[in-house]
């Protein structure tokens, strides 16, 4: 009997024991489970010494499952087992800062609710009740690079790896198949994937259908002049200034997305040793570079636009004009790096709230109605804001230009976004906010709770703390908290590479008894140190 198996069957046995009163020991053979499945993933993971306990999260997760007391929708793992399960799969992190420490567990605590086992592999929901266009199992695949982003951390990689292949195999065999009801960045994430596991069987066992895709995508949407065009539902940011359901609109959204995704596909080419991968991809990704800054850049208003299927660019800075910094397609000058002065700008995206996601100063800023659809004139999306942050964090770490950009912002908008976990006081994430209060605009709809449609822990991780992983043996770190902001952080236990990852940060040396400064430790063995909160590398052993 294979260990997948044996997994299948003791989670059926948990299950009648606990029909059967016997919930002790059921607990025991659920952590049994947790605990097998979790090592018995693609790539094993080497667990060292920890500097930090579990325990630390078990009074946020106490609290996460008193906001759910009926728990009417149980997936894999149930608000009872949560506490073992995310003990064995995720990183521990911590930080003065409680409400940012407090979200970082919330979003692991509803991440594994969305997880889903199928008699064909894991999947993740995105929303917890059943939507009429979903796929199979439920799953939708508008926020897929957003949860591959985040899952890829969880040290089971089996979880994001078997939600890749639903896509990629799955959903395609199917008599209507749903994935390409949304663009989607899947084979930036697929890479991403790979920078943290290092398993590159995956990744030879998926290029057959990453690039039958990439291609389905250029038979779907590419136009003559080799830019690619999507109706702004499509792009999952309906009734937008500038979108259409009907107008083949041309928008920094599919074609970064598509850059981004021509550019990985080459990167797996060298991982694998595949030249003609790599010929063939690069080659598509530098004519999408070229064509994205020469057609979707108005210099004008020094931005990158949609533009309209009639001629022109939409009269409209929105954010899906920042997604090109994603996946580091604009050139590294000042010109380009000017668009990110609208973040700061109270006429731009500025709000007290967070980001929005099209300029306040627009006449039609908010315009569409307010909770009634899914409106992307300008309220904040935790999806956009997810963005925004990953792109500003390439803009800080990648580039020379930076303009008006600073680690300062990035925390101030960080922390923003942590403080807009909220709704009637209680810890809670939605759809889309109102930009000046908070109010989420689809209230209390049941079909909101713990809404699956962006990214948080990752930003922690590879941001914020700024573990960057990277396809050799050099482990990088390059924080974005801006000095004497934090005296001390531990982000411990991160699966990398096959090893146990600890960066700690302890500016007097007291909070962690191991000197002061940063610290970095593979499998409970110090490989660097830097006496000041700056970028570090360091190799792995």
């Amino acid at each position: 009997m294979s260990m997948m198996r044996l997994n299948i069957d003791m989670a059926g046995l948990k299950n009648k024991l606990v029909n059967n009163g016997l919930k002790n020991i059921a607990c025991l053979i659920g952590l049994a489970v947790y605990t097998s499945v979790c090592t018995t993933g693609a790539m094993a993971q080497k667990t060292g010494p920890q500097v930090l306990h579990p325990e630390m999260m078990k009074k946020d997760i106490a609290y996460f499952n008193s906001l759910d007391t009926t728990e009417d929708v149980k997936n894999f793992v149930s608000n009872a087992d949560t506490y073992q399960w995310l003990s064995a799969n995720v990183p521990l992190f911590e930080c003065p800062d409680s409400a940012i420490q407090k979200i970082y567990y919330y979003r692991w605590w509803t991440l594994r609710k969305h997880l889903k086992q199928t008699p064909e592999g894991y999947v993740f929901t995105e929303f917890i009740t059943p939507m009429k266009h979903g796929s199979k199992y439920n799953a939708i695949s508008s926020a897929l690079g957003h949860q591959i982003y985040e899952s890829r951390w969880l040290h089971n990689t089996e979880f994001a790896e078997k939600y890749i292949t639903y896509w990629l195999e799955v959903d395609k065999a199917t008599p209507k198949p749903h994935f390409h009801n949304f663009s989607s960045w899947v084979d930036d994430a697929v890479y991403q994937l790979y920078l943290v596991n290092g398993d590159k069987d995956f990744l030879r066992k998926s290029v057959p259908a990453l690039t039958a895709d990439y291609q389905l995508w250029e038979k779907e949407r590419q136009l003559p002049n080799q830019l690619f065009w999507q109706f702004d539902v499509k792009d999952a940011m309906e009734e937008s200034i500038s979108g259409s359901r009907k107008e083949k609109n041309i928008r920094p959204t599919i074609n970064s997305y598509m850059y981004g995704n021509a550019a990985a596909l080459a990167n797996i080419g060298v991982a694998i040793g595949a030249d003609s991968l790599v010929q063939k991809y690069q080659g598509k990704a530098n004519t999408l570079k070229k064509l994205v800054v020469e057609q979707l850049w108005d210099e004008q208003a020094s931005f990158f636009k949609v533009q309209k299927e009639k001629g022109g660019f939409a009269d409209v800075r929105e954010a899906i004009g920042l997604i090109p910094w994603y996946f580091n397609l604009p050139p590294d000058k000042a010109g380009y790096a000017k668009a990110w002065d609208q973040l700061i700008d109270t006429a731009g995206f500025s709000a007290p709230w967070g980001l929005t996601t099209a300029e306040r100063r627009h006449p039609l800023f908010r315009t569409h109605g307010s909770g009634h659809g899914c409106e992307w004139d300008g309220p904040i999306w935790p999806y956009a804001t997810t963005q925004d942050l990953k792109a500003l964090s390439n803009l800080l770490n990648n580039y020379k230009s930076h303009g008006s950009m600073n680690s300062t912002v990035f925390y101030k908008e960080f922390r923003k976004y942590a403080l807009s976990h909220v709704m009637n006081g209680k810890t809670y994430i939605g759809e889309y906010q109102d930009e000046k209060n908070g109010e989420w605009l689809k209230g209390d709809n049941p079909r909101s709770r713990f809404y699956n449609h962006s990214g948080f822990t990752d930003l922690v991780i590879s941001d914020l703390v700024g573990l960057k992983p990277g396809k050799d043996n050099i482990l990088e770190i390059r924080p974005l908290i801006p000095e004497q902001t934090w005296d001390w952080f531990c982000l411990d236990n991160v699966a990398y590479h096959g090893h146990a990852i600890t960066v700690l940060w302890d500016k007097d040396g007291k909070k962690y008894g191991k000197g002061q400064g940063l610290h970095v430790y593979a499998d409970g063995v110090e490989i660097g140190h830097a006496k000041k909160l700056k970028p570090l590398k360091t190799k792995l052993k």
